[in-house]
């Protein structure tokens, strides 16, 4: 981490009384500059070794309690810088984005402004799939409540089951369409309560508890993979592509689709593939089988180690390059849906079937759970076992089939 805070006596700048402002100096990435603490003493008043103030200092009325201040000031600056490091967001920062993270005052009484506000931050730091999650439940919130301005203290708990009871009477939405809504409007609301837009007392999701239904298996067995794997299609088949990304996903632990866009001819190195993932920053190195090498090989041709891998990605612009994924991803599944129909798979394929089927699949060959969470990337078992939480007929049958065998040899 190229980020450093350094309480100081800043000795280039003496005010007319010959004292020297107490500051907090901020290293990123090379350079440098200073937050104000609001306090100056005299240089013989300033221990350079402690970085505190001396006990002779008498201008305030405990010495030791204006260094527990500076000292507190020091802990919150640092927990700032480790947690835009921990959610991969420091790197993009410039300094002075990072000073205004640090120095910056919140003070929304309205939600929706507040919740533009975090929009505007999170797509500075190219966290464009989040900002769109919130600036889409912003609009949907919008509607719900006919009118542009939503306080804090309007999105109470009987606001929330109105806006339940809003989405739920139209035909085609779901409880788990709900559910995201919700999450997004509780994940607003838990950073407004730390930044201090609204009492923690006024927290409706005490009371309301977000629901959500279980969802129609997306894993397909192993046997239709290999129908899509012996699926033989020419390059200027509308559906070559797509289905060389189903395969390329499920055999890179279900890699995202997402993250194999963003790949490039240099991730491959000595029969591998070195690459981080964008959603949790993991750093991943597979091996490449037989199977994927055939078909990495296609897309190797002609290109620098710079270039990326997959004709998805086509402009320069970090936002661009989002929406090219996201426009690229919708016409994939769609593909996919064809593919399903040519190969007699009667299930809906999708981006993430390939990522449930791997998982699911290394579960049927008894693979441990904590070596499958590790290879999705899961920072928790519990992520995994939603993953996994309707297991296949097969799997029991197996498992009763054991039970039965140990009961008859005793």
């Amino acid at each position: 981490m190229n980020t450093l805070i350094t309480l100081m006596l800043d000795q280039r700048r003496m005010k007319k009384d010959s004292k020297y402002p107490i500051i907090f100096r901020l290293t990123h990435n090379r350079k440098t500059t200073s937050i104000s603490t609001g306090y100056s003493i005299l240089e013989i008043h300033w221990d350079e070794k402690k970085k505190e103030v001396k006990t002779s200092y008498k201008k305030v009325e405990s010495v030791r309690l204006l260094n527990i201040i500076l000292l507190k000031e020091n802990a919150r600056i640092n927990e700032i810088i480790n947690r835009l490091h921990d959610k991969g967001e420091l790197q993009y920062l410039s300094i002075n984005q990072v000073k205004q993270k640090i120095t910056r005052k919140v003070n929304y009484s309205s939600f929706t402004e507040y919740g533009n506000h975090l929009v505007k931050e999170l797509t500075d730091v190219r966290r464009f799939g989040t900002a769109r999650s919130y600036k889409f439940t912003i609009g949907i919130m919008q509607t719900f409540a006919q009118k542009i301005d939503i306080k804090f203290n309007e999105v109470n708990y009987d606001f929330l089951m109105r806006f339940e009871k809003f989405h739920l009477t139209k035909e085609d939405n779901s409880i788990n369409g709900l559910a995201f809504y919700m999450r997004t409007i509780r994940a607003i609301y838990n950073k407004g309560i730390k930044d201090g837009c609204i009492d923690k007392e006024a927290y409706p999701f005490s009371e309301y508890k977000i629901r959500v239904a279980p969802t129609k298996k997306r894993a397909i067995d192993i046997s239709h993979i290999k129908k899509i794997l012996d699926l033989q299609l020419p390059v200027e088949h509308e559906l070559f592509h797509a289905r060389n990304y189903f395969l390329i996903s499920y055999m890179l632990y279900g890699m995202p689709f997402m993250d194999m866009a963003f790949l490039k001819v240099g991730d491959i190195k000595n029969g591998r593939v070195v690459y981080q993932r964008k959603k949790t920053l993991k750093n991943y190195d597979i091996k490449i089988s037989d199977p994927l090498n055939e078909i990495l090989k296609f897309y190797k041709v002609g290109k620098s180690k710079k270039d990326f891998l997959f004709p998805i990605i086509m402009r320069e612009e970090p936002k661009q390059q989002y929406d090219d994924v996201g426009r690229l991803r919708a016409m994939y599944n769609d593909k996919l849906k064809k593919i399903a129909l040519l190969c007699k798979i009667d299930q809906t394929l999708s981006s993430y079937v390939s990522r449930h089927s791997f998982a699911t699949n290394a579960m049927l060959q008894d693979i441990p759970l904590q070596a499958i969470s590790s290879m999705l990337g899961h920072s928790k078992l519990n992520t995994t076992q939603i993953y996994l939480k309707t297991l296949p007929n097969e799997i029991l049958d197996r498992y009763n089939e054991r039970l039965s065998l140990s009961f008859l040899n005793d």
